[in-house]
């Protein structure tokens, strides 16, 4: 007997159908080993920087079952995912089951089918202990740099508050833009247009004009936007008062050449833009296809197509379009820090135009499957004409249009959705007559750069090296996740914490979060990929410099206080200045003489009344507050009554986005109602409660408390929380540990 061990259980039964009885097909379900979560004695920082691994909490009994299965096989071939994690996941396999080469062996294919499958079994080899390695020195670096910068943040800014060596740099990005949003200063400038009339005559000898030549209508536009009033109208007078004529109608040939197949960042990219997906779900949906066999691995940054996958395509084009639209295309990869050479994002067969699962798996494939085999077609030719006009009697800037026509579509035919509107000219050509019919001037003002898309933000990372291709969905998720961005319509806005954040690290920690070092690092880990670079050389080289730079600056004071707020606010309680300070729900403008004055407004200026009830409580007439603590807003069932001891009034926290001055009374009730008694278990007949605690929403059940991470702790019913509480419980603390060699 044989066994194959893959990841994933989807790709385990994709497999399965490809081999025969001789096998046995298992799945590790991801990683099986991880660092401990909290520990930092999981590195060795005093010597080679060797980690001390612990088997992933709820993965024992899938251990158990492989290694049943390693007894009784003859051949073990390790067949995990063909990028440094999937070697670092076979090398954990191999360390921790005693697996030895050549009993086991690791194969890669970078697309599940039969063909492939077999074909990677004719050629196994040796686990690659540099591309392992290259993972163990990302992971390893990237717990150094969070578990250090992290502490002290959260020591000198606020409890709970990360960093990280890829997602600091990316918030950095956002913040970066969110500075030139504000610094803004807007101008003012004129956009002049007019209407013409031709003047009829013999048809132009410009192959791009379209149309009858007598009572055509064109609309051309000021090619010089002036910011005076005063000149725009000087150029309307002057327009209206001058005889036109076509100063000059200039044709010229072009050609919009095909675009290369996916690689994973434009696959984030035109998913975000055209699918209107996050970078995260593309990659879910796109691991799901791949694990079918529907398309080839989704994680690479390589622009090349097998030779007999490019055929294939070829003959699908000239068998579907006709020969004058296939063409044999080779893109070479910009980056010049490319990983493994995978092949580009494809379907596995071309000649499939639909697959997937669901109507989402199908989007995405349509989208792969487009881009491929456009590929691998001619380029797009096209005639764009110019006409410029303007005024015999006085100087002003020419008026111009230009119009395209697609003499031939070329990859468009098979990519519409890439096609620009023509816009067909009149038959025109130089010295014929204009006849105004009139002229506007528009006045506009200059806008801010836009905040990025997902989209936007993943080709900027790409562009700066910062990240992978495999990075770039999880560092957006996890900025939104903590809470340093928020998505609005469809554009990444930094919160207020992630500005505080991201303003600490760059002034104490700026040469770790910029560009420069940023792309070197991941330089670095290329080297050591390839073998040119030591791994313990390289985090030497980057921790002993880096955890003195924490030092340096563990006596700096903390950061209570952002800056004072504007003159223009004063403390709604008793006239003091206000100070701008970071709560948990974001900024807001406290009174400078805070404790001994509670007065509070929201950063917008609006006061959050601590003294002023917004109403009562319908049922037994106690008045609610809205007040700011040191965490930031909630509201306040009661008052505290003097003469009684401790007896504090009941309070909840107002949730992360609204804002303070427009909580209702109704609203109020909602967030005090926790904790919840969902009701009794029907075991133990003991109560079931839901409530917000310090690491969130939860359900406990006697002691046993469980994390909510997708339902809503206010509307969360018993028979849903029975089920979370069925749910094994994952173990915390450490196991046994097994030193890496």
């Amino acid at each position: 007997m044989k066994l194959l061990v893959v990841e994933s259980p989807a790709k385990a039964k994709t497999i399965n159908k490809y081999l025969g009885k001789d096998f046995i097909v298992k799945a590790s379900v991801g990683h099986i080993r991880d660092l401990p979560k909290s520990n930092k004695k999981a590195i060795d920082i005093k010597g080679d920087f060797t980690p001390y691994y612990e088997v992933v909490a709820g993965k024992e009994k899938i251990i158990e079952e492989i290694r049943k299965e390693v007894k009784k096989a003859k051949e073990i071939y390790l067949a995990t995912d063909p990028d440094r994690e999937g070697e670092a996941i076979a090398w954990h396999l191999a360390e921790l089951l005693d697996l030895k080469y050549p009993r086991a062996k690791r194969i890669v294919f970078n697309e599940i089918t039969k063909d492939a499958v077999h074909e990677a079994l004719e050629h196994p080899r040796e686990i690659d202990t540099n591309l392992r390695r290259a993972q163990e020195a990302r992971r390893v670096l990237d717990r150094l740099f969070g578990y250090d910068l992290s502490g002290l943040i959260w020591k000198k800014v606020r409890y709970g508050l990360s960093a990280g060596r890829v997602q600091s740099p990316a918030l950095r990005v956002l913040v970066e833009r969110e500075r030139e949003i504000k610094s803004f200063i807007p101008e003012t400038y004129h956009v002049l247009g007019g209407e013409f009339q031709t003047a009829g005559g013999k048809r132009s000898d410009l192959k791009g004009s379209q149309g009858p030549t007598l009572g055509n209508r064109v609309t051309l536009t000021c090619e010089k936007e002036p910011k005076e009033k005063a000149e725009a109208e000087r150029i309307i007078a002057a327009g209206n008062k001058g005889v036109w004529y076509v100063k000059d109608a200039k044709e010229s040939e072009a050609k919009r050449e095909t675009r290369p197949p996916f690689i994973t960042s434009t696959l984030q990219q035109a998913a975000s833009t055209i699918l209107g997906f996050s970078p995260s779900r593309t990659m879910m949906l796109a691991q799901r296809l791949y694990e079918a066999g529907a398309i080839t691995y989704m994680r690479t940054d390589s622009v090349n197509l097998a030779e007999v996958a490019q055929r294939q395509i070829l003959k699908f084009v000239h068998d579907n379009f006709g020969g004058t639209y296939a063409k044999a295309n080779i893109f070479k990869t910009k980056s010049k820090t490319a990983q493994e050479a995978h092949e580009a994002i494809r379907p596995t067969d071309i000649f499939k135009r639909e697959l997937g699962a669901d109507e989402a798996q199908k989007k995405l494939y349509r989208l792969i499957w487009t881009r491929t085999v456009a590929s691998q077609m001619a380029a797009a030719e096209m005639l764009k004409t110019k006409i410029i006009a303007n005024i015999k009697e006085e100087e002003i800037p020419d008026f111009s249009v230009i119009g395209t026509r697609i003499i031939f579509d070329g990859w468009l035919k098979a990519d519409p959705g890439a096609r620009s509107e023509e816009i067909n000219l009149p038959a025109l050509k130089k010295d014929d007559s204009l006849k105004l019919i009139n002229l506007n001037a528009e006045e506009k003002q200059t806008v801010p750069p836009p905040r990025f898309t997902e989209a936007g933000l993943v080709k900027e990372l790409e562009k700066r090296e910062i990240g992978r291709p495999s990075t770039y969905a999880s560092i957006i998720k996890t900025l939104e996740d903590r809470g340093y961005a928020e998505k609005i319509n469809r554009s990444l806005k930094p919160t207020d914490t992630g500005e505080v954040v991201s303003t600490f690290i760059e002034e104490n920690f700026g040469k770790y979060i910029s560009d420069t070092f940023t792309a070197e690092m991941e330089g670095e880990l290329d080297d050591i990929a390839v073998g040119k670079r030591e791994y313990a050389k390289t985090l030497k080289n980057f921790y002993g410099p880096f955890t003195k730079d924490i030092k340096a600056k563990e006596n700096i004071e903390k950061l209570t206080t952002l800056g004072e707020a504007s003159p223009e606010f004063k403390c709604p309680k008793c006239g003091s200045s206000m100070v701008i300070k970071l709560g948990r729900l974001g900024k807001f403008i406290s009174c400078s003489r805070y404790p001994d004055c509670e007065g509070a407004l929201s950063i917008e200026g609006h006061e959050i009344k601590g003294d002023e009830p917004i109403g009562n409580h319908p049922e037994t007439g106690e008045p609610i507050f809205v007040k700011t603590g040191r965490f930031g807003p909630y509201v306040q069932l009661g008052v505290s009554e003097k003469g009684k001891k401790k007896i504090k009034p009941k309070m909840a926290s107002i949730p992360k986005g609204k804002n303070p001055t427009e909580v209702t009374v109704a609203d109020a009730l909602v967030y005090l109602s926790l904790p919840r008694v969902l009701g009794a278990h029907p075991d133990t007949g003991k109560n079931i409660t839901a409530s917000i605690g310090r690491f969130g929403p939860y359900v406990v059940h006697e002691g046993d408390f469980r994390s909510l991470k997708k339902d809503d702790v206010y509307t969360i019913t018993l028979k849903r929380a029975l089920e979370i509480l069925a749910e094994p419980k994952k173990p915390r603390g450490f196991v046994k540990k097994k030193k890496a060699e």
